[in-house]
């Protein structure tokens, strides 16, 4: 029988305005300490260097994990043009140089071309399994290898601001999977004249936005005070992108025990994923069959206050 998990049952969302200089998991753990809870997990890495929304969830929050992955999500970020980097942002060592520099207009004409259902190649400094070890670390032992191109669905790419001949701000609206450092390296390419990300911000995930996290400071200074639960956001705002139906207290007790159970709703149809919720509190995720849910996720928050 395996040792059972110290820490507190608390359950829902924390949006973090993540720093520089701190990895995804490094903020996670930050944060499942500062709360003392059982389980913690993140939708979405984020590089060290970038900043803005990541999205911690907490206990039974974790299970919504996948749908606010999933999410379109916004990103604003810096292109260098003029030079390529092995990183392809600016941490990385400086690889093709070039003094060609395209107009607002060659930029805005090339930034069609990366919207909609593109094939990116992730970057070789990037966490993706080659052969089923990192690429970062084959890209660090100096190992020559490809990258194989992945779908990625592009909702909008933006020129949002020219500071100089040198830079071009860009805003990034995509899906689940997409690299920004891949975007500014293909761009550059594309120009004929090189590109990097200089620095990169997620403004938004599904339902969260950079405005509403607290810092790491914020987190670090309430750590193990109960006001820092304040902070958080219901486990059912990671499931904001799905159709709610009702359900009575006989439903879901069978939805708890991951049976099928009859479901109030409008607007769904057959097979459709959706969750249940009673008095506004999440049961289960299913799909909607002839009028019952049949639940693939089930929540475990407690009893539903009168």
């Amino acid at each position: 029988m395996g040792r059972k998990r110290k820490g507190r049952d608390i359950s829902g969302w924390l949006i973090v305005d993540k720093p520089a200089g701190l990895t995804s998991t490094a903020v996670v753990n930050k944060v499942r300490w500062a709360f003392q809870a059982k389980k913690a997990g993140h939708a979405g890495t984020l590089d060290p260097e970038a900043t803005g929304v990541l999205a911690v969830a907490l206990g039974e929050a974790t299970k919504t994990v996948p749908f606010i992955t999933d999410a379109l999500k916004c990103y604003r970020f810096l292109v260098r043009l003029g030079q390529a980097t092995n990183t392809d942002d600016a941490e990385g060592e400086v690889i093709s140089e070039s003094r060609q520099r395209p107009s607002d207009d060659k930029v805005k004409a090339a930034l069609s071309g990366f919207v909609g259902d593109i094939q990116q190649v992730p970057p070789k400094f990037s966490a993706v399994k080659i052969d089923g070890e990192r690429a970062y670390k084959r890209a660090r032992d100096g190992e020559d290898f490809e990258v194989s191109a992945r779908p990625l669905w592009v909702e909008q790419l933006l020129l949002t601001d020219r500071p100089d001949a040198d830079t071009v701000e860009l805003e990034l609206v995509c899906g689940k999977g997409g690299y920004v450092r891949s975007i500014a390296r293909d761009l550059g390419e594309a120009l004929g004249c090189y590109g990097h990300v200089a620095w990169l911000r997620r403004v938004w995930s599904g339902p969260f936005r950079a405005e509403h996290g607290v810092t790491i400071q914020e987190v670090e200074a309430l750590a193990h005070d109960l006001k820092l639960d304040e902070y958080l956001r219901p486990l059912e705002e990671g499931l904001s992108d799905l159709p709610r139906v009702n359900c009575n207290e006989m439903s879901a007790a069978r939805l708890r025990h991951g049976n099928p159970a009859p479901v109030i709703g409008a607007d769904v149809e057959y097979g459709d994923e959706c969750w249940a919720a009673l008095k506004g509190q999440a049961v289960a995720v299913g799909h909607i069959k002839g009028g019952e849910l049949y639940p693939s996720r089930v929540f475990n928050q407690g009893p539903v206050s009168q």
